[in-house]
């Protein structure tokens, strides 16, 4: 009361802020008039002039950041490097302040420019993606104050149809005048393509150049120039992705984008937090053939699946005749709620729980179910609730597990098939076992490892298979096309080919539907949408929707929404919603709504939420006889067409959400019947007047134009969505530019949003209303109730996407790190060979405390192993290790470790430049040492996001032990991260000071793939291991909270390592180079079938991914896996912590290595072909 008081009386926040920005306005109108009397080559110069003045004001602070750029790029001193980073963040910041401060002071003329640029191409013509259009736009005075509000760096919330694209023209030209690059993002392609040509007609006219990433194919030559362009269009995946892969390349020359500077987002709603969940994902095939196990266990998922069905029908058929006698009725209630758990959607369950009173009823017994959980085990009254069951499902949580029954059904004959051991508990004994040798514990250990591996992913193909059948609905969730199955993106109802749900739950659906089941992928490098986008030093957006979720935006990415008000009065008409019981109930209630608006003449706009509704609406459209279009994810290829005809008289179209974004339906003759609308105006327009209404006051009453108009685009929703900004956005497809138009949403309480989060309010209310069955309700508490809980709903979704922002924050800093250790890579010059000294000193330091931890006393040192160590790791002898009188204590240890490495780095830098002068190849020694950090860098990190993938898999186990997740994320996140650094380091170190060179012979005269020079480099190392070197193409994909993986085709680093024309370094005359997975061990040990070590050869064995050993793995002689002669090993950091694992991660580490391959050795048995 108090705020609408206070608004009354001062203004709401958005009135004030406009206010602020109307003096900017009048400065534009007012140059304006002054640039009229320019001639088209004076006004065109303007951009020139622009661009003077900013050159004279920021010149010479940009002249000194590339100063200081190039000072810590060529210095090689730590200290002095450290200094000239403040200076340089210090000059960039003066830069960037100053430059922004230019561009307020010439934004008025610019804007003016702009507005009279578009003026002048007034009538002119331009190709549109293949369509000839004439232009016919120039900005209104509410599009100034957008354009003003964008280049502020805010969110500009502007009704449908007010002209956005138009809009962002103004502020783009002006942050495009720095030559720093602008970016504009959209949703889909189609409209970056159409934006891009369409706007580009009035930029290029001005002087700018114009480029569209998605006209191009990723990391190409044309991809590169499109970023260097003046202002670039795009969509937001193609921008992430491409930072991804510009995170993946060899050389600088391979990178395509130049920076994050300002970038505007249109439909920012439906970027920043529909996509939110879905982070970008790098990701390439990988991991154990589980395809076949996923047919082999869906026969019986299937049968599992109807014997639930039949319990579930039984239960409810026991149940119903409970509820009619007072005193059963909670024994009744208790068998419905034991059905919900098993089958939520089944239909008998629903039409009871709309009854008077069950729902009720029902939710009681979930209370005290809850209540009797927290009991002693011996005290809990209903802990066999579930016993009837096989399976228990969440919906609200898309999660489903097996019950004991569910178990014993699925493996009669082993009831411990499916029974996890606790390999934690189970190593532990072995270890302490004393009646075990070495090699026994080494074998009981492999084996508990083994079970452990194939149980867990039997479990977790099954749990997967479960969700598929009884979660996802096939034409709602996703829709089978030519034998794949797509996913329905369930914003806009569009099919998102080469998206795949990750975990394995896309697999899972596509042996339910009978379709080859395709591999799963392994990720190589990912990003949220919201730590991409928050990388951009000035960020905006604009959208119709996005006032419901200021707190948000604010929150998450610091950006304030200013709502814009409408050039023309809003005269639409939202009727209130209309609730029946059933679904049945609604649906003959919205066919009868079509055919009486459709017999007026009206078009008609019927939305939905999914793929199947739209259908079955179809259906009784045909047997209605009324003709219709259909618009979802089935018929997108149409979708242009069918957008065209829906403003038609009489038309009828069912559409999904896709309709939503970047469409306009214009109304065709007739159906707008007065020059001005009599339907009464929301709100007065910005700067003009309201004008008359064509029809006099007692005309518009016997219309009924405020009530139920006789004119203009009829929008019918057949169920909320699950955020009221998609139901706006609905909406706001009728009544565009003051059209005449009418809303209404019809809703059942079995619409999923009212079954799930509806509570009883709802189910409460309609009892004291007392409907009866096809009585329609329309009531304030209702509609209130409703809104509660779309509200509930988007605070769900909100936690959930700020939770996968928190979590994203912890890789974020770490990916920040690693991309910086590549950039100096990428870059070279001493500030490459500084970061591989210091990386050479960790490795040494952390050796030698390594040998020397288990002793207080350096006279119990074994001198002798820590002189074997350092020579067969780095190749190099710590001068004075075996004299005791010379090396005293840990400090002189490590200081001439220290010194032997910097040694032995200096040794092989000038080794390097004697192989220069013999080949005549300049700068190959700082190529070969950018080629091995970049290959051991991408690598572990590739490594580590799979740990991590790992980590956060059951880190939500951790809250049963009254820990915090995320903090117990961020803890264990950061060790490994420490141990991914030691690790680098250690690898770095071996391969670079155990690098040799080999003169390949001349093209065609050897089986080696000749260097563009003529010149080869071999061996296995290289930086690389061997699979990546013979690895499948990545994909470049998009992985949800829940799980999607999207795709894409990135260059192999194989074709862009030819490209950069770096040589493969290698280790000389290695003796495990070429050795197979089968193949006899060079270290002379037999094979045998049963060893753990040569396993035989079966499809069920073979993963393409490159095995490595678990980091807390240490060996005493540098072999990586397992000799007679290894001493006992440590178990996996994560199977300690009882983390579920999976085959294609637990089962791809017990494969080992050669028993006596060099540590940090990857030989590529991954990557041999399948027969």
């Amino acid at each position: 009361m108090a705020n609408r008081l206070f608004a009354r009386v001062f203004g709401t926040r958005f009135d004030r802020a406009l206010k602020r920005i109307q003096p900017i306005v009048d400065a534009i109108l007012e140059q304006e008039q002054r640039l009229k009397d320019l001639s088209d080559a004076d006004l065109q110069a303007q951009t020139a002039k622009f661009r003077e003045i900013i050159a004279q004001r920021t010149g010479a602070l940009h002249a000194e950041v590339e100063r200081l750029k190039q000072a810590k790029h060529d210095c090689p001193d730590p200290e002095e490097r450290a200094n000239l980073s403040d200076l340089l963040a210090k000059a960039e910041q003066s830069f960037v302040t100053t430059l922004q401060s230019t561009l307020d002071d010439i934004l008025p003329e610019a804007f003016a420019t702009v507005r009279e640029a578009s003026r002048r191409l007034l009538g002119t013509e331009v190709v549109v993606t293949g369509h000839p259009l004439k232009w016919d736009m120039v900005p209104y005075d509410v599009q100034l104050i957008g354009g003003i509000v964008l280049h502020q760096g805010k969110i500009a919330e502007m009704a449908t149809g007010e002209g956005k694209t138009l809009v962002a023209t103004l502020p783009l030209y002006l942050n495009a005048l720095a030559g720093r690059g602008a970016h504009l993002v959209t949703v889909n392609n189609y409209l970056a393509r159409r934006d891009s040509q369409w706007m580009g007609h009035l930029f290029k006219w001005l002087g700018l150049t114009v480029g569209c990433i998605d006209d191009t194919q990723p990391s190409t030559p044309e991809r590169r120039a499109a970023y260097y362009c003046d202002i670039t269009y795009g969509t937001n995946n193609e921008f992430g992705f491409d930072y991804l892969r510009d995170n993946m390349v060899f050389t600088l020359e391979q990178r395509v984008q130049r920076g994050h500077i300002f970038a505007i987002i249109d439909e920012v709603d439906s970027i920043l937090i529909d996509e939110a969940r879905t982070p970008l994902i790098i990701s390439g095939p990988v991991g154990a053939e589980s395809d076949e196990k996923y047919a082999q266990f869906n026969a019986q998922v299937v049968q599992l699946v109807r014997r639930q069905t039949a319990v579930a029908n039984d239960l409810l058929a026991r149940g119903e005749p409970l509820l009619e006698q007072p005193e059963t009725q909670y024994e009744g209630a208790t068998l419905l709620y034991q059905a919900q758990l098993g089958m939520p959607k089944n239909k008998k369950l629903l039409k009871l729980l709309n009854e008077q009173g069950v729902k009720q009823l029902v939710q009681r017994v979930e209370l005290d179910r809850l209540a009797d959980r927290k009991l002693p085990a011996r005290e809990q009254k209903m802990r066999h609730i579930e016993d009837d069951l096989f399976f228990v499902m969440d919906e609200r949580g898309r999660a489903v597990h097996l019950t004991d029954k569910g178990v014993e059904t699925m493996s009669p004959s082993d009831p411990t098939l499916f029974v996890v051991p606790d390999i934690s508990h189970a190593i532990h004994e072995i270890e302490h076992d004393e009646h075990l040798s070495a090699n026994e514990k080494i074998e009981r250990r492999r084996a508990v490892e083994a079970e452990y591996a194939i149980k867990s992913e039997t479990l977790h193909i099954i749990h997967k298979l479960l969700q598929a059948h009884a979660l996802y609905e096939k034409d709602v969730e996703y829709v089978v096309q030519d034998g794949q199955v797509f996913i329905v993106d369930e914003f806009t109802g569009r099919l998102m080919p080469g998206r795949r749900w990750s975990d394995g739950l896309h697999q899972a659906v596509e042996a339910k539907e009978g379709v080859t089941v395709r591999e799963e992928t392994q990720t190589l490098a990912t990003i949220t949408i919201q730590n991409y986008f928050r990388m951009y030093e000035k960020l905006a957006g604009m959208t119709g929707t996005a006032e419901t979720e200021e707190t948000e935006f604010h929150e998450i990415y610091k950006l304030e929404v200013v709502v814009i008000p409408t050039n023309r009065p809003v005269r639409r008409v939202d009727k209130h919603d209309l609730v029946y019981k059933t679904r049945k109930e609604k649906y003959d209630a919205i066919m009868d709504e079509i055919e009486r608006q459709h017999k007026r003449g009206l078009p008609v706009l019927v939305g939905t939420t999914n793929v199947e509704v739209s259908e079955t609406l179809a259906r009784l459209l045909k047997r209605r006889g009324l003709k219709h279009e259909v618009l979802n994810a089935k018929f997108h290829q149409r979708e242009a067409e069918i957008v065209a005809q829906a403003g038609q008289p009489g038309s009828i179209t069912i559409a999904t959400n896709m309709a939503g974004r970047g469409t306009d339906i214009k109304l065709g003759p007739g159906v707008k019947k007065c020059q001005v609308c009599g339907i009464k105006s929301r709100e007065a327009p910005f700067g003009q007047k309201i004008e008359p209404p064509d029809l006099t006051a007692e005309q518009i009453k016997e219309l009924k134009c405020n009530e139920d108009p006789p004119c203009g685009l009829v929008i019918i929703g057949t169920e909320r969505h699950e955020a009221r900004r998609i139901d706006r956005q609905l909406r706001g497809r009728s009544g565009r530019q003051g059209d005449p138009g009418q809303s209404i949403f019809f809703l059942s309480l079995e619409d999923d949003l009212m079954r799930l989060f509806g509570s009883d309010r709802i189910a409460r209310i309609m009892d004291r209303t007392g409907a009866e069955e096809g009585e329609v309700i329309t009531h304030p508490w209702v509609t209130a109730a409703i809104g509660q809980a779309q509200k509930r709903v988007e605070l769900q979704n909100f936690q959930a996407r700020k939770k996968l922002l928190q979590f994203d924050d912890v890789m974020n800093q770490q990916r920040e790190v690693i991309y910086s250790r590549r950039l100096y890579a990428l870059e070279g010059g001493e500030e490459l060979k500084a970061e591989a000294q210091r990386m050479i000193d960790g490795a040494t330091e952390r050796l030698a405390d390594s040998l020397i931890a288990d002793y207080d006393d350096p006279g119990q040192w074994d001198r002798d192993l820590i002189e074997t160590e350092f020579l067969q790791k780095f190749l190099m002898s710590v001068p004075g290790v075996t004299d005791a009188g010379r090396i005293r204590n840990r400090d002189e240890l490590i200081r001439a470790a220290h010194e032997a490495g910097r040694a032995a780095f200096q040794k092989k830098l000038d080794y390097m430049r004697e192989v220069e002068a013999k080949v005549g190849a300049a700068r190959l020694g700082e190529q070969a040492l950018a080629h091995v950090s970049l290959g051991v860098i991408d690598e572990k990190w590739k490594d580590h996001l799979y740990d991590l993938d790992q980590l956060r898999e059951g880190i939500y186990l951790r809250g049963y032990g009254q820990k915090d997740p995320l903090v117990e994320y961020k803890q264990d996140a950061y060790e490994m991260f420490v141990g991914l650094m030691a690790d680098l380091q250690a690898t770095f170190a071996e391969r670079w000071l155990k690098l040799q060179i080999e003169i390949g012979p001349p093209p065609g005269q050897g089986p080696q793939r000749p260097s563009p020079s003529g010149r080869g480099v071999t061996g296995p190392a290289g930086g690389l291991p061997g699979a990546a070197r013979r690895q499948a193409p990545m994909v470049a994909s998009k992985a949800a909270a829940d799980g999607l993986v999207t795709s894409g085709e990135p260059p192999p680093p194989s074709a862009q390592r030819a490209a950069s024309g770096i040589a493969e370094p290698a280790f000389a005359a290695n003796p495990y180079a070429g050795v197979g997975r089968n193949d006899p061990c060079p270290c002379g040990r037999p094979s045998t079938p049963n060893s753990p070590t040569h396993l035989p050869r079966s499809r069920s064995a073979r993963h393409r991914r490159p095995p490595r050993a678990p980091r807390r793995y240490r060996t005493g002689n540098g072999c990586r896996r397992t000799c007679a002669t290894t001493p006992p090993l440590r178990p996996w950091r994560s199977a300690e912590r009882g983390l579920r694992g999976r085959t294609r991660s637990a089962l791809a580490r017990l494969i080992p290595r050669h028993s006596c391959a060099p540590r940090g050795r990857t030989d590529g048995w991954a990557s041999q072909p399948r027969p």
